[in-house]
């Protein structure tokens, strides 16, 4: 693709060179062809653009004086940004379309035009499958399922019937889509479990990215519903009747228990723990290991946008080091341990 068309669909100033010089692909700065495309958005970053073999820079404005003459350079207020939507533009095309002679395709399936099915893949009756969508090896699409167009299903996927997914939706291998969720009633004498009705749906809605091996859960009786644009990594759980925001990011061991929501995006790291009924509110971030209790509302208010919320239950991580102070002062007043405390 010429980097004049890839400034036509993503914006850009082009301050040096063709607009009609080729890009071959995105490069790290160390290991870049010379036709390959490195961004640079600080002076480290400037550096290693300039003293790598590509001749192609997307730069944030004003961030190199004088830039060498073999360069092609683009400016841009967010490099990073327009550097990840230009590999999106540059992926080579995915093989040819056409279903495998293992894969098993049930009754009255309707498969839209140059979709791709896998060896061993088995679509159930009743399903649709958009197109130019990609289903891969081993992944099962179950009975009534929807899945939009132009989707990666990746090799040994679970799609539950009662499932929907939007357009553009990746779902990385090993993931189950509308299980069952946990929801059960005791019997106050007896001490023995029930499950409740687990009969909802799911809704995968346009551009969600979905990481391997992650689960998430049908509603019970109602819905659960992942919003346009939200990103969840690998070994994520989110359990049923939750509504995940647009635009949220989901990081790898999260748990999001039956029946909370995430507002719009809100960021939720790594091995963080959401109870149930809890609501978390647009724009949060929530650090490593933070907990939300059960029935609780977690928001900014007050804070200053960006406030990493850290703990259970969750505070602000500067409330939290200055708490742990405290109680490494009080500890050694009253004659405690005597080592260094964290960070010290």
């Amino acid at each position: 693709m010429k980097i004049g068309e890839l400034i036509e669909r993503l914006g850009g100033t082009m301050v040096q060179g063709s607009p009609d010089h080729r890009v071959r692909g995105v490069a790290a700065a160390g290991s870049a062809a010379p036709g390959d495309l490195v961004f640079a958005e600080d002076p480290r970053s400037a550096s290693e653009a300039l003293a790598s073999a590509a001749r192609i820079l997307i730069v944030r404005p004003g961030l190199i004086q004088a830039y060498p003459q073999q360069k092609c350079v683009v400016e841009s207020p967010q490099p990073r940004l327009w550097f990840a939507r230009a590999a999106k533009l540059l992926k080579p095309s995915q093989p040819g379309s056409g279903v495998h002679p293992s894969a098993v395709i049930g009754k009255d399936v309707e498969i839209g035009a140059e979709v791709s099915i896998g060896p061993c893949a088995v679509i159930e009756d009743n399903a649709r499958i958009g197109a130019r969508t990609r289903i891969g090896a081993g992944a099962v699409v179950g009975r009534g399922v929807r899945v939009g167009e132009y989707c990666q299903i990746h090799p040994r996927s679970v799609l539950y019937p009662g499932t929907t997914i939007g357009n553009w939706v990746v779902v990385h291998a090993g993931s189950v889509l509308g299980a069952d969720g946990f929801g059960y009633v005791r019997n106050p004498t007896t001490g023995a479990y029930t499950q409740f009705p687990q009969q909802g749906t799911l809704a995968i809605e346009d551009e969600v990215e979905i990481g391997a091996n992650t689960t998430i859960d049908r509603g019970a009786l109602g819905e659960t519903r992942i919003r346009r644009g939200t990103k969840i990594d690998n070994l994520v759980h989110v359990g049923h009747n939750c509504d995940i925001g647009e635009d949220v990011i989901l990081v790898a061991l999260t748990g999001i228990s039956g029946s909370s929501s995430v507002g719009k995006g809100a960021v939720i790291a790594g091995q963080v723990g959401i109870g149930d009924h809890a609501h978390v509110g647009p724009g949060v971030i929530l650090g490593g290991q933070a907990g939300v209790l059960s029935g609780k509302t977690v928001t900014n208010e007050g804070l200053k946008p960006g406030t990493v919320l850290w703990g259970t239950p969750a505070r602000p991580l500067k409330q939290v080091l200055r708490e742990q102070a405290v109680l490494t002062r009080l500890t050694r007043s009253r004659g405690g341990d005597k080592t260094a405390g964290p960070n010290e």
